[in-house]
């Protein structure tokens, strides 16, 4: 902000004076420091008391010179002042305006609640993505710092007005992140009443929570803790496997991505085997599996026919997904 760049300067300067000035009437006229310093606060704040030792003629020269310039910073610093708080007001001001403008425009979005670290990884994920989405989160402190990059609202996701002020009747998923079972039980069974179509995922720092979470409603549970101990494991036991999925999924390294791609009933791929297709030969891109309503079938073979509604699991550079991704939804 420029006005409270202009401040610093003036304050900076403004400490350079009373310095200067305590410096000039300790040599000119030999008084103390504190001395100095004291008749230096009132000459800038224009209170007007007469001064602690008489002047000579050149301490009187030196203090109207004191005079000019300090009063000037001083009426300098308080116009800065004023301006760096206008600004910050009107930036807020319009700020959460646009915000709540673009929150009213979101549809088929993602709504995360809490933005503590499985929110965050959720966020950064969906963002580089990109996919829309909106933070909740109670704690003001916290959520300022992501106002900035991210749609976030500051509220209690446990309540229906807060879920409907993000419009959770457009939503496409929910992902209850807080760091507490008990708060996260409270936004499934809210967010499972204003949506019964909506997808969520929650998380759960105990075992026995699993179970009411999705008995609340939830549609799949994750457990940091145990997923943090099953890939320190896996780190051991498979490193190179630990590495390839990283790689795959965090874009770590290499410029490699997995997807899923749904094939839609009109699209150019629907009815052909995946040699006639052509999508390895073409794109690049590697089918690991095939999702069906029946199961999974992994490491499909040339002749295995795709199917409208299926979801292609598969690998290849992000832009290569992407295309793909366009390709099999139209004809």
């Amino acid at each position: 902000m420029k006005a409270l760049r202009h401040l610093r300067l003036i304050v900076a300067a403004l400490l350079l004076l009373v310095l200067a000035g305590m410096a000039g009437f300790h040599w000119i006229e030999g008084w103390s420091w504190f001395d100095g310093l004291y008749m230096v606060v009132t000459t800038f704040t224009t209170i007007g008391y007469q001064e602690i030792h008489p002047l000579s003629h050149s301490g009187r020269i030196f203090n109207l010179a004191l005079i000019v310039a300090g009063v000037s910073l001083v009426f300098l610093g308080i116009g800065a002042l004023t301006q760096a708080l206008l600004e910050f007001e009107l930036r807020s001001f319009f700020g959460r305006r646009k915000m709540e403008r673009e929150i009213g425009r979101l549809t088929d979005h993602y709504i995360i609640c809490g933005a503590g670290r499985v929110g965050r990884s959720a966020a950064r994920e969906l963002a580089r993505r990109p996919a829309p989405f909106v933070i909740i989160e109670q704690n003001e402190p916290k959520a300022a710092r992501y106002t900035g990059d991210w749609l976030t609202v500051i509220g209690d996701a446990t309540q229906e007005q807060t879920l409907r002020d993000v419009h959770i009747e457009r939503a496409r998923g929910l992902v209850a992140a807080t760091t507490t079972d008990a708060t996260n039980l409270y936004i499934v069974l809210t967010a499972r009443g204003l949506n019964p179509r909506l997808k969520i995922i929650a998380r759960a720092s105990e075992d026995d929570a699993e179970k009411h979470l999705l008995t609340a409603g939830a549609d799949s549970v994750v457990s940091p803790y145990h997923f943090a101990g099953q890939r320190i494991a896996q780190s051991f036991l498979r490193p190179h496997v630990v590495s390839f999925l990283d790689t795959a999924t965090t874009h770590l390294g290499m410029d490699l991505e997995i997807g899923e791609i749904c094939v839609t009933p009109d699209s150019s791929f629907a009815g052909k085997t995946i040699e006639n297709s052509r999508i390895r030969q073409d794109r690049g891109v590697i089918i690991l599996a095939i999702k069906r309503e029946e199961g999974m079938r992994f490491n499909p073979s040339p002749e295995d026919r795709i199917q409208p509604g299926d979801y292609l699991i598969a690998m290849g550079e992000p832009g290569q997904l992407r295309q793909l991704e366009q390709m099999a939804s139209h004809a």
